[in-house]
């Protein structure tokens, strides 16, 4: 059984007057351990960067940055055919971004988290992956990186030696490959499901898979996203479900730091 785990979630995805989703920023923060915050590329932009890296200074959640492809239009959710040199520059660019509104607010970076199709691209793709984390290592202070269990992402980082959290989605379904099924849109859930889906994870490590099949997953932090209808709710009821059974939120860095 989990007994700790980081509740993660997307943030500060909008540009502009223009947001998306109906979770307000503000009531998500108050739910989750760690942030991963929008950084212009996908979604974001600088005044949004500086209020919500704000919140999570205020809050005493994990600071993360959330680059993707240059893809605003398509919120970064469709496949950019670029070489990978060019995609890492376009990561530290928004890493960058999001690192130094931490500095302006005392927050430190913790972590860094692809994107949609950039994630995605990343976990099946070993010479991406290879290049992002040389990169994370060469401009220093060994952020985490998020990504799947099942991906070369975690393979990479791990052969590395740079700090890796595993994640386990909470409103996404699962193939019976352990990994998710990439969706551009998704229905609203019921919150007690997805919030029973995790618990069972924390406990078992098994999910169910698209298919019915039941998997055994690993995972240090649970993701849930605030453009799935009904966000707000679902973390509430995530947390809830986590802390009334004794199992501990935590910014990644504190999960990392007492299971390894």
């Amino acid at each position: 059984m989990r007994d700790i785990v980081d509740l993660n979630c997307d943030m500060g995805e909008g540009f502009g007057h223009w947001v998306l989703g109906d979770a307000p920023d503000e009531d998500l923060m108050e739910i989750i351990s760690s942030a991963n915050i929008a950084a212009g590329f996908h979604a974001g932009d600088p005044n949004s960067m500086n209020r919500v890296v704000k919140l999570a200074q205020s809050h005493g959640v994990g600071l993360g940055a959330h680059p993707g492809y240059r893809d605003l239009q398509g919120f970064g959710r469709r496949n950019i055919a670029a070489p990978a040199d060019e995609l890492v520059n376009d990561i530290l660019y928004q890493v960058g971004a999001i690192r130094e509104f931490g500095r302006r607010h005392g927050i430190a970076l913790q972590h860094v988290k692809p994107h949609g199709a950039l994630y995605m691209e990343a976990a099946k793709n070993e010479e991406l992956s290879s290049k992002i984390v040389e990169a994370l290592q060469e401009v220093g202070g060994d952020p985490i990186l998020f990504c799947m269990g099942v991906s070369r992402t975690y393979e990479v980082a791990r052969r590395h030696g740079l700090p890796v959290v595993r994640e386990f989605y909470a409103d996404r379904d699962y193939g019976d490959d352990g990994a998710i099924v990439f969706k551009r849109k998704v229905a609203r859930p019921d919150p007690q499901a997805v919030a029973e889906k995790c618990l069972r994870a924390c406990r078992e490590g098994r999910v169910t898979t698209e298919s019915g099949q039941d998997i055994d997953i690993a995972f240090e932090s649970i993701c849930f996203h605030s453009d799935t209808p009904g966000a707000v709710e679902i973390g509430r009821a995530i947390r809830s479900a986590l802390t009334e059974n004794g199992i501990t939120i935590a910014p990644a860095l504190t999960v990392l730091e007492r299971t390894n």
